[in-house]
């Protein structure tokens, strides 16, 4: 950690998700559990111990989707400030490779949409700032 870093405020890596666009249209899921029950949202979520940040990706999207990813670049990040700590969750551009589309893991359903028309839905906070970042809307 940085010398100036305070650790107690310091924001933390708390997930990632993969952003699959195409045709004008994106991939969500809707959450099925806890957090953001019923919100729609990319696939995605916690990094486990020891694993890259572009490995989650390829899990979580397989786990909550059903398919395999090539994961790319940063497509953007949201950031969270909650009681218990501020987090920072970063999408990355991912490419289908395989896999049969189908709603596994947290995720209760799936939907290929406009980004602009899911912003009509109730989503997980910052979906909105990942669209943007990714040149979306």
């Amino acid at each position: 950690m940085l010398p100036h870093m305070d650790s107690d405020f310091a924001p933390v890596l708390g997930g990632a998700s993969g952003l699959i666009a195409q045709d004008g249209k994106v991939l969500v899921i809707r959450r099925g559990k806890e957090p953001y029950k019923d919100h729609w949202s990319l696939p995605g979520g916690g990094i486990d111990r020891g694993e890259k940040v572009r490995e989650t990706v390829k899990r979580e999207v397989r786990e909550e989707t059903g398919l395999d990813v090539e994961v790319g670049l940063v497509a953007g990040y949201r950031e969270e400030i909650l009681p218990d700590g501020d987090y920072i969750v970063l999408a990355f551009h991912c490419t289908v490779t395989g896999g049969e589309l189908r709603a596994g893991g947290d995720a209760a359903a799936t939907d290929d949409v406009d980004p602009r028309e899911v912003l009509n839905r109730q989503t997980t906070p910052g979906l909105d700032d990942v669209f943007r970042d990714a040149g979306l809307i």
